[in-house]
Parts: structure tokens; C-alpha cells; sequence
């Protein structure tokens, strides 16, 4: 018999590392099969990975709160309950994602074995910002503290700080001690933080108020919103749409589409369709931007806004929405729905959105300006669908009549996607809807 060591495992192509929220087991704990290890979380998602093995845990390479990279060992079970001695950390495969050199791998490591150490040389309160056993122990190395930290714009996934920010930082840092300058070092990373800090708001607490403390997964969201503002210049169009073709034909085959596909029938799978139709004409819409460069996206992959049980949001991707009839979204759609307000999502589930459609119409709302879903350039708000009095043309002349009318809002970012692309884009989505035909749907 042998050990059997637990990985992180690979959680999507953009995630590159986890952080452990919660151990359940400890050392010397005996397992079965399937039961719960550990939970780990992401900026995407919360996920609890099981033990592929029964035996007993014989080391546990990780504490809660650790920020850990896919691939790398956390949890080592003996299948035979045996008591060899543990494999040093020294000898844990790296993920090729890692890429560290020989130098860079000795400070992880010694950051991994002696966290005490860690903790004694760097006293500085910690902040809700992740950052690398490698980046804290180049830190308190070198003295940098928390406020520091906190000043340096980082080059990673999400901005985190990586190595070279942090070197980088201290060389600078460096060579203004040795000029002699009593002067604040002005570093390209201090400075853009400084251009992007927030306003700080001083707010008065009353003896009647409540006061509710953010949780992992809403900070997550909020920082992210705000950044996206300040990547992406926002600006929003609106086109009514009439949409009564649409609400009679739903109206008069969703029980029998239930009876035959096992699924029910909403509208969203029908504003999915016509979105993903639009972006294959318009495909400078399903795009990302890096610096000066314009990505676009082979694969048409929509992401859907799904409120969860505890008030908090997720973005399930429908892929390839473009190749899928309206059965097969709407199967995507309300599992996607279903797994989402149960927080039942797999990473997987999460990743890959080159366009987002977000419901505003569900709750009642009309109109909604939603905030771009970063890396993405645009993002579609469906309102309310209520009936309306309207003016059509006639053999004999114009006539008032009742017709089911809904907003379509569009957010853009306008660093490469002007008026006139939005406005044509929003159009073909609301003309698509309009000229509905069944018989070409199912």
C-alpha cells in the first residue's frame, strides 16, 4: 500500500489558485471514500473536495485562510495506516502555471515550513487582499508593510501582486533611501494605485442601526464591480422592443413544451437565442481588451446572472450558445438556476463568458445600466415585459391596440465599442425578438 496525496485541483482555465476556507479532517483522522476534506474558494466559487480514497490523513500540508496553487499538494492519506515519515514540502510537484525558479521555490517553501517565522517578522494587520506565501515572505524580508503592500498595483489575474511587483517595489523603494531624498518614492505601481483609491466616505453609525458584515463572496463582487467602472468607460443604450409574437406563442406552448422536454419554458432562453444569433453578426461585441489590444472570441459563450439563497450573484456559462437549439438552452438555463441558488456550481460551470445577460425584468424592474462583467465589453439587461398601448398601421388606417413591449438596455465599454456598433448591436437583438418565427425555433 502507498499514500495518496490530495491536490488542489484544476478549477477552470483562469483560476490558478485557491484559497482554503475550512479543513474538516485533521492529522491521524481516519476517512472514507467521498467524505469531505476540505473546502477551498475562489473569486469564482465556493467548492468542498472530497477524499478520492479511504485511509488515514497522515499529513495535512495547509492551514485555513492559505492561498494555495492548483496542483499543489495539501493532504497526504495513508491507505494502509501506516506511520512513514512525511514527505518534505520541498518535494511537492509544482504545477506548470507556477513556473518558479530555483530561488523562487526556496521562499515558498521556507514561507510554507516556517509560517511562524512569517507571522513574527511581518506584525502588520492583515488585509481582505490576497497575497502569495512567496510575496509575504519577500515582504517581511524586506521590511515592506501592510500600507505598502496595499500601494502596489499587481500584474496578476485580478491585480494581485505577484513576484516582480514586489521586487520591483523594494528596488525602488532602495534607491530612494540611497539618494539621500527625504521625498516619497513615486513607483509607476504607487502612482496607479493612487490614481484608482477610492474615496473614502465617513459614515455615522446610529444606537438603532444594524451593522452587517460583508461576506467572502459579496467583497469579491464589489471589488470587482468597482474595478470594472474604472477599467471601462460604461456607456448605455435602450431600445423598446414588442415582444407579442413571443409572449402568445410561450403562452400557448409552454405546458406542452414542459410535457415533451421535461424543462420549462421562460423567456430567457429566447433572449439567450437572439443575443447569441446577434453576436455572430456583430462579433467585435463578444470581445476583451488587454492594454492596447482587442481579443475576439472564437466561441460565443453567454453568461447568465443568477441570484443566489443568500442574496449574493453568480454568472453560469451557457458555451457555444450559438450551436445550441431552444430546448437545449433552456435545459442549461434552469439547471444552471437551480445548481445557482443551491450554490451547487462547479468552477467549470463559471468560466469562460465572452458575453453577459443579466434579468432586471425578473424583480419587476423596467430599465436597468448594469455594470460590465470584466474581462468582457458588454452586457445586456432584459426588463419587464408589461402590455402597452401602441400605434400600428392598418389596411384602414393607424389604430390603437395592445401589444406586449419590453426595454432592452446595452452597457458598452467604449474604448472599442462606439455608439453606432451598440446601438446596431442592441438593434439586431430587438429586431430578432420582434420578428420571432416558432417553426425556426425548436
Amino acid at each position: 500500500m502507498s499514500d495518496f496525496h490530495v491536490l488542489i485541483p484544476k478549477l477552470g482555465e483562469s483560476i490558478q489558485e485557491a484559497t482554503i476556507t475550512k479543513l474538516f479532517v485533521k492529522q491521524g483522522d481516519t476517512v472514507i471514500e467521498d467524505e469531505i476534506l476540505f473546502e477551498i474558494a475562489t473569486d469564482k466559487v465556493d467548492s468542498d473536495i472530497p477524499s478520492p480514497v479511504a485511509g488515514v490523513i497522515k499529513e495535512i500540508r495547509c492551514a485555513e485562510n492559505d492561498l494555495i496553487p492548483v496542483g499543489q499538494i495539501v493532504i497526504v492519506i495513508s491507505m494502509d495506516g501506516g506511520d512513514s515519515a512525511a514527505i518534505p514540502v520541498a518535494e511537492e510537484i509544482k504545477p506548470p502555471i507556477q513556473q518558479l525558479e530555483a530561488k523562487e521555490s526556496k521562499l515558498e517553501v521556507i514561507a510554507k515550513v516556517e509560517p511562524s517565522k512569517v507571522t513574527t517578522q511581518n506584525k502588520n494587520k492583515e488585509s481582505d487582499r490576497f497575497y502569495s506565501p512567496l510575496v509575504k515572505s519577500i515582504a517581511a524580508k524586506e521590511g515592506v508593510t501592510n500600507a505598502e503592500l496595499q500601494s502596489i498595483t499587481g500584474s496578476g489575474l485580478g491585480g494581485r501582486v505577484q513576484k516582480n511587483d514586489i521586487i520591483q517595489f523594494v528596488e525602488q523603494r532602495q534607491s530612494g533611501k540611497k539618494g539621500g531624498t527625504s521625498q516619497q518614492v513615486s513607483t509607476p505601481s504607487a502612482a496607479s494605485a493612487s490614481q484608482l483609491e477610492r474615496p473614502k466616505v465617513s459614515v455615522s453609525i446610529g444606537a438603532e442601526d444594524t451593522i452587517i458584515k460583508m461576506d467572502r463572496i459579496r467583497k469579491l463582487i464589489a471589488n470587482h464591480m468597482v474595478m470594472s467602472k474604472q477599467v471601462s468607460p460604461h456607456v448605455t443604450s435602450v431600445v423598446e422592443a414588442d415582444v407579442t409574437n413571443i409572449v402568445l406563442w410561450r403562452n400557448a406552448v409552454k405546458d406542452e413544451f414542459e410535457k415533451v422536454n421535461g424543462q420549462k419554458l421562460t423567456f430567457m432562453p429566447l433572449f439567450v437565442e437572439a443575443t447569441a444569433k446577434a453576436l455572430t453578426e456583430f462579433r467585435q461585441v463578444n470581445a476583451s481588451v488587454d492594454e492596447d489590444t482587442i481579443i475576439l472570441r472564437k466561441h460565443i459563450n453567454i453568461a447568465i446572472a443568477v441570484a443566489t439563497n443568500d442574496g449574493n450573484l453568480v454568472v453560469p456559462v451557457i458555451k457555444d450558445a450559438d450551436s445550441k437549439n431552444l430546448v437545449g438552452i433552456a435545459r442549461e438555463i434552469n439547471n444552471y438556476g437551480k445548481a445557482g441558488r443551491e450554490n451547487k456550481l462547479n468552477p467549470d460551470d463559471l468560466q469562460g463568458g465572452t458575453f453577459t445577460i443579466t434579468n432586471f425584468g425578473s424583480f419587476g424592474g423596467l430599465i436597468g445600466t448594469p455594470i460590465i462583467n470584466q474581462p468582457q465589453v458588454a452586457i445586456l439587461a432584459v426588463g419587464m415585459i408589461e402590455k402597452k398601448p401602441a400605434v400600428m398601421e392598418t389596411p384602414t388606417g393607424d389604430a390603437i391596440v395592445v401589444r406586449h413591449k419590453m426595454f432592452l438596455s446595452l452597457s458598452y465599454d467604449h474604448r472599442v465599442v462606439d455608439g453606432m456598433l451598440g446601438g446596431k448591436f442592441l438593434r439586431r437583438i430587438a429586431d430578432l425578438l420582434e420578428q420571432f418565427e416558432p417553426t425556426k425555433n425548436i
